[in-house]
């Protein structure tokens, strides 16, 4: 079964790319580093959402 990652991002709510990050983290601690087909799928949403969330200039850096 092949799985693709969506690259739209839902605009869920305005979180800031720390806090989206925080919870990246906490998935990771929560799976003892091993992902779920369930948890990469939440992994990937969040890092669309950090990324989406990352201020310009930062990313221009």
């Amino acid at each position: 079964m092949l799985h693709t990652m969506s690259t739209t991002v839902e605009p869920s709510s305005e979180r800031s790319a720390a806090e989206v990050n925080e919870e990246i983290r906490a998935l990771w601690l929560r799976s003892g580093g091993t992902l779920s087909v369930e948890q990469r799928e939440e992994y990937q949403r969040l890092v669309l959402e950090w990324a989406a969330a990352v201020p310009e200039r930062a990313k221009a850096a």
